[in-house]
């Protein structure tokens, strides 16, 4: 049988040098370095921005500035309008500061929960109770109320007062 048999030699592998760049430039890796460290420190100046802050009197202070800011920026011209946009300043306010569904809730489910606000003093809860009753009243009125705008902003501004100097400490 005249078969050829083949025969396998190991060559050397080629060298990797020719397809390396002559000249390394530093430029490049001060570029990468300033580039990662620009990086690194945009992200702890945003996670350390996006932290809510520990202790509940700051979450509250900063809700009640939040809500204040909120109230003074409301440019309603009619009653129920500021009703409702009061209304909705003063609950995301309360599930913030004392972290209660009220935001979630109706004025029936809210007023009916037993374990509202068990954060704040009695004459707290008994202002907010009033305060909402009041709203509710302006909001869901057949007509609009005959009642200034700025009545009713300031009537919320005066419940957000008294919810927040009504927590227990």
């Amino acid at each position: 049988m005249g078969e050829a048999h083949a025969t396998y030699e190991l060559k050397e592998p080629a060298s990797p040098e020719p397809l390396l760049p002559h000249e390394y430039s530093v430029a490049g890796w001060f570029a990468a370095a300033f580039l990662t460290l620009v990086l690194v420190s945009a992200w702890l100046v945003w996670r350390r921005r996006r932290r809510t802050p520990g202790h509940p009197r700051d979450v509250r202070l900063l809700a009640y500035q939040e809500a204040t800011c909120a109230l003074e920026k409301i440019t309603a011209v009619q009653a129920r309008e500021a009703a409702v946009q009061a209304s909705l300043i003063l609950r995301q306010y309360l599930a913030l500061a004392a972290h209660d569904p009220a935001l979630f809730e109706t004025h029936e489910e809210f007023i009916s929960r037993q374990d509202a606000l068990k954060a704040l003093s009695e004459s707290a809860r008994a202002a907010c109770a009033t305060g909402f009753a009041q709203l509710a009243a302006l909001k869901y009125a057949p007509q609009d109320p005959d009642m200034a705008a700025t009545a009713v902003v300031s009537t919320a501004r005066g419940l957000l007062d008294k919810l927040h100097h009504g927590f227990h400490d």
